[in-house]
Order: C-alpha cells, then structure tokens, then sequence
C-alpha cells in the first residue's frame, strides 16, 4: 500500500500532489461561483472585485503555501523549487530592464483596443479618482498577479520540469493559465497563450517567477493606468 501511495503521489511527492489536489478544485472555483463576473452582479462592484481577489490570494497562494507548511518535510526548500527564490538574479535583472518597456508598450496597445477597455480595471469605481485607482492597483498587484505567478509559473511549472520535460511542462501551464482567460476578449487570450510560453521560458531560465511577476504585472497595471488616464482626459 505504501508504495501504491509512493507511486501515486509521483517524483514531487505527497506535498505536491497535494498541492496540485488544491489547486484544481481552486482554480474550478475560481472560474465559475467565484469568478468576478459572477460576484459583479451586485450593486457594489469595487467590493466584489475585492472578494475575487481575496480568493484568489486565498486559494492559489496562501492555502498551497499552507499545504507545503504542512505536509513537506522540507518546506523552504518546496518552496524553492516552485520558484520562491531570486535564482539567477543577474539574468533576472537583465530580462526585467530590456522587457519593461515591451511590457508598457503592450499595456499601451492594450488600452488602445475596445474590449480590454471594456474589461479592465475590473472595478471601474477605481478610476474614480487617483487614490482610489492607485490603492486598487496594489491590490491588483499583490492578491491577483503574485498568486498568478507563483502558480503558473512556479507551482505548475518548475517542479513539472525534471518530472516530464521543458516542452510538456510549458504547454501544461501554457493551457491552464489561457484557459482560465476564457470570457476575456479574444485579443487577450491569443496574447495569454504566447505570454504563457514566454513568461515560462523566463521563468525556467531564471530559476524563478519572481520575475515573470514583474513583467506579466507591468503590463497589465500599464494597461489599466493608460486606460485610466484616457478616462481622466475623457472627462477633463
């Protein structure tokens, strides 16, 4: 029995099966009774968009860093291996300063298209003022794109590496992660599955999420600022 058990859990062992046990029923969840679609369709939009957020820090972040607290013998070092660690800092610095401005650039021609327009921010209120939008683009940063990172390229990726090869491991994460863009418009998740593969390949070559983070956050944040001053313009 202990080694059916061994044999199931597979190379990652029992903290990672576990984990990943989490992160499909998270992620279930996540795209249908907690999308923020769905909690939108009440009378206080900027509320329930924090509730999204909230659960989405909850379930792919804190419960699976809760869960290798728990179940693995070497937590810290699980954690490494999903990518919590700066690994190649220099290379990591390098691809950070020459992606930036591809990243403000995308933003920019993001804010440009009707649909993401449309989309984004998810809580329109935000734009009501500056302090407003700037505290929900915190948020937008810590509870929706860390957790987003630390899963697609971290927890569903980098311990897939040695298990099952670099290609199969970037398509795995590549598919979870475009799907759940699913109701977006089309322009986006065309850009989610080629920033998927890229943002993996930055990830495998660095060791390291942390920064497919920044660059995966600086275009969406660029987005939304852009978007945000054509409305300010709009009104002026």
């Amino acid at each position: 029995m202990a080694g059916w058990l061994e044999q199931a859990a597979g190379p990652g062992g029992p903290a990672l099966a576990l984990v990943y046990l989490e992160l499909a029923a998270g992620l279930t969840l996540l795209a249908t009774v907690l999308h923020f679609r769905r909690l939108k369709e009440t009378p206080r939009e900027r509320a329930a968009v924090r509730r999204y957020f909230l659960a989405f820090f909850g379930l792919l972040l804190a419960l699976p860093c809760l869960t290798v607290a728990l179940a693995a013998g070497r937590p810290l070092e699980t954690l490494d291996s999903f990518g919590w660690t700066f690994g190649r800092a220099g290379l990591g610095a390098a691809i950070i300063a020459a992606g930036l401005p591809i990243a403000v650039l995308a933003g920019f021609i993001g804010s440009r298209d009707a649909g993401l327009r449309k989309m984004y921010p998810f809580a329109k209120a935000a734009c009501a003022d500056a302090g407003s939008f700037v505290r929900y683009e915190f948020q937008y940063l810590v509870f929706y794109y860390l957790p987003w990172e630390s899963v697609f390229r971290g927890a569903l990726f980098l311990p897939l590496v040695p298990a099952i090869g670099l290609v199969p491991a970037l398509a795995v994460q590549t598919i979870a992660s475009t799907l759940l863009h699913i109701g977006h418009p089309d322009t986006e998740i065309f850009a989610a599955a080629g920033a998927g593969l890229a943002f993996g390949l930055v990830a495998f070559f660095t060791g390291s999420f942390l920064y497919a983070l920044v660059l995966h956050a600086a275009t969406g944040l660029a987005t939304d600022t852009f978007i945000f001053l054509g409305r300010r313009k709009g009104r002026a």
